[in-house]
């Protein structure tokens, strides 16, 4: 009996050190690191580039900010003072983080596997963004998306048609004190917002979509999309833009041009008035970029990106009428048929 006990366990044995073997290879796979996304810069004009790659660069980097690492930047560049005056200082602190600088997008886009564009000139981003687009590479694009909202719609569109993930946004949408504001029981449903916020404007593009997309973000986080008219007001300190929604809510947004110029926000809810806290910061910004690279996911949908740059350009069309409510489905008719003209293939 003893005999046979022992002969049935040298059976089992290849067996077992089998099974073990393919536990160990499981093992081993398990703990293999992951991929690490080599990430990109184009446009070394503005101070998120340091800020952004310190935070991405961090050997400390957990969560969805771990496992992307900048590894190359093209300067890039143009010919206004806010981008014309600082390539060279943020280009020459990139290189002092180890970051390889490059002197084209296409050699940039030979070495990565995912791009921030980031240049601080809107004007240029639909041509920066192209070639990446048509390479296949997922894009973040700091704000503004574009320097006009043909421009806007043309870099969706082209997206959309080589299936290439894309998004754009304020880090102002994603700080705690909104999140805990949407989901809160407190407020009830959000019958309507104030938001506010520094506003001064960049040469070229529409006045808000350089400074004032930060309070509009915000306005739209809470809001939701659904905008269907704008009325601005600009006084000599400040500009009042004011939407009306689809389903009769009133968002204003007030953006201040002197004088104090913290950002906030006012939510109006059925079951009461509340104030977020804080507002989103770099981390929380770079955190929804990483989980968007790593998932093709963007957290702001290209439709509700697109309306919040219509809300934008309806404030200057309604400025030129001395204040009149303007269409957004106007603005954005005669924004399409821009785009479709400029033939992007």
């Amino acid at each position: 009996m003893i005999h046979q006990t022992r002969s049935s366990l040298l059976a089992t044995l290849p067996f077992a050190f089998s099974i073990l073997g393919l536990a160990g290879v499981n093992l081993a796979y398990a703990q293999e690191p992951a991929k690490v996304l080599r990430a990109g810069m184009i446009g070394l004009d503005t101070s998120h580039v340091p800020a952004f790659a310190k935070i991405f660069n961090n050997p400390q980097a957990a969560g969805d900010l771990a496992g992307i690492k900048v590894v190359a930047g093209y300067p890039g560049g143009t010919d206004i003072p806010a981008s014309r005056d600082r390539v060279g200082r943020f280009t020459e602190q990139l290189r002092g983080m180890g970051v390889e600088i490059v002197d084209s997008i296409p050699k940039l886009l030979e070495e990565v596997d995912v791009i921030l564009l980031e240049s601080v000139d809107g004007r240029i981003h639909l041509q920066e963004a192209i070639p990446v687009i048509k390479a296949g590479k997922p894009l973040f694009i700091d704000k503004p998306v574009a320097g006009s909202l043909a421009d806007a719609v043309a870099i969706y569109d082209l997206a959309k048609k080589h299936n290439v993930p894309c998004f754009s946004s304020s880090s102002s949408r994603f700080g705690a004190g909104m999140r805990a504001i949407k989901q809160s029981q407190e407020v009830g449903q959000i019958t309507g917002v104030i938001t506010w916020g520094p506003c001064s404007y960049q040469e070229g593009t529409p006045d808000m979509f350089f400074y004032g997309i930060h309070g509009i973000e915000r306005l739209f986080a809470l809001m939701a999309p659904g905008c269907t008219s704008v009325s601005r007001f600009q006084g000599q300190d400040a500009d009042v833009v004011t939407g009306v929604w689809n389903d009769g809510r009133i968002g204003t947004y007030r953006g201040i041009r002197r004088g104090k110029s913290s950002s906030g926000a006012v939510v109006f809810g059925t079951s009461s008035i509340v104030q977020p806290e804080g507002s989103g910061s770099y981390e929380d910004l770079c955190g929804e970029i990483g989980r968007f690279f790593k998932t093709g996911k963007p957290p702001v949908s290209a439709e509700e990106t697109i309306e919040i740059f219509a809300f934008m350009e309806a404030a200057d069309e309604s400025k030129r009428q001395g204040g009149a409510p303007v269409s957004l489905a106007a603005v954005l008719a005669k924004a399409r048929s821009e785009a479709a003209a400029k033939s992007i293939e």
